[in-house]
C-alpha cells in the first residue's frame, strides 16, 4: 500500500509541470505577488508617468488594472486610438495619448468624464481618494451632470468595480494621479 502516496506525488508533479508547459509564451506563473503585473503596467502605460514621490509598484499595478484589465480607455478616451493605430483595422495598437482618459465619448445623453488629474490639486477628476472609492463602490455622481437620472452614474460600470479591493482602488487612483492632464477631443460615439 506504499504505492498510493507515490502516485499522488507523481500526479501533483505532472499536473504542475503541465500547467507551466501549457502557459502561453511570455506568461508568468508568479502572478500572485503583483510584481509582474506592476512591471507590465509600467511597460504598457501609453503616456509618460510622473513617479516623483510615488510608489512605482503601486502606480504600475494601477496601470495594469486600468490598461490591461478594466478597459478604462474604451470609454474615457475619445477616439481610443491614434491615427494608424487601430488594432480593429489590423493596425498596430497605438493609444490616443493626446486625449488619454480625458473623456468625451457619448453614450446617448451621457458623456464619459475626464478622469485625468485636475490642476492645481493633481487629483484624478478632481476627486479625493475617499470620493474616488465612493464612485467605484456606489456610483455616486459628484458632478450631478444628469440630475434627471438621479444621483448615480448611469453608464460607468461601478457595479462591477465595487468588488475591487481598497488596495486595487488605491493603485488605480495613484496611477491616474501620475498621468498628465489632458483635454477631451470632440464629443462623439
Amino acid at each position: 500500500m506504499q504505492l498510493r502516496p507515490i502516485l499522488v506525488v507523481s500526479g501533483l508533479v505532472l499536473t504542475a509541470s503541465l500547467s507551466v508547459a501549457l502557459m502561453p509564451a511570455g506568461s508568468s506563473h508568479s502572478d500572485d505577488d503583483g510584481e509582474s503585473r506592476s512591471h507590465i503596467g509600467l511597460a504598457i502605460a501609453p503616456v509618460k508617468l510622473n513617479l516623483e514621490g510615488r510608489n512605482p509598484s503601486l502606480v504600475g499595478l494601477g496601470s495594469y488594472l486600468v490598461n490591461a484589465v478594466a478597459g478604462c480607455n474604451d470609454c474615457h478616451t475619445h477616439p481610443n486610438f491614434a491615427p494608424g493605430g487601430d488594432p480593429y483595422k489590423g493596425q498596430p495598437k497605438m493609444i490616443n495619448a493626446a486625449q488619454y482618459l480625458a473623456g468625451g465619448r457619448a453614450f446617448g445623453p451621457f458623456v464619459s468624464r475626464n478622469i485625468t488629474p485636475e490642476a492645481p490639486s493633481g487629483r484624478p477628476a478632481g476627486l479625493t481618494f475617499e470620493q474616488f472609492k465612493e464612485v467605484l463602490h456606489h456610483g455616486t455622481d459628484f458632478d450631478h451632470a444628469h440630475p434627471q437620472f438621479g444621483p448615480l452614474l448611469q453608464v460607468m460600470p461601478w457595479s462591477v468595480y465595487q468588488s475591487m479591493t481598497d488596495h486595487d482602488m488605491r493603485a488605480i487612483y495613484e496611477y491616474l494621479s501620475s498621468i498628465p492632464h489632458a483635454e477631451p477631443g470632440p464629443v462623439g460615439p
